[in-house]
């Protein structure tokens, strides 16, 4: 199954959307194995760290969002409940302070 990237861009609100589109890029390198939103993908040894680069490249296109040096965490990136949060997060508009 292919996620149509044009309903996933800027200002996704689904988080449907953006829970099967990383599950899918996930899956796709770890074959055979089945995972769990909750859990730990490099802990439980489903890819290494070298994987995290593709996966921050992958968001950074599918999401129309910039991966920050200060977001550049394993934590940010442990498991799909983490990755929605995170791109939920950082597509969220930006609060305007008040005048």
């Amino acid at each position: 199954m292919s996620t149509n990237i044009s309903t996933i861009g800027a200002g996704a609100g689904n988080d449907g959307e953006i829970r099967t589109s990383l599950r899918n890029f996930i899956a796709g390198f770890i074959r055979n194995k089945e995972f769990h939103d909750n859990d730990d993908i490099f802990k439980g040894g489903f890819v290494n760290s070298m994987f995290v680069m593709q996966l921050i490249l992958f968001i950074e296109k599918n999401f129309a969002l910039a991966v920050e040096n200060e977001d550049l965490e394993l934590k940010n990136f442990s498991s799909v409940d983490v990755m929605v949060s995170f791109i939920t997060r950082k597509l969220a508009p930006a609060a305007v302070p008040c005048a």
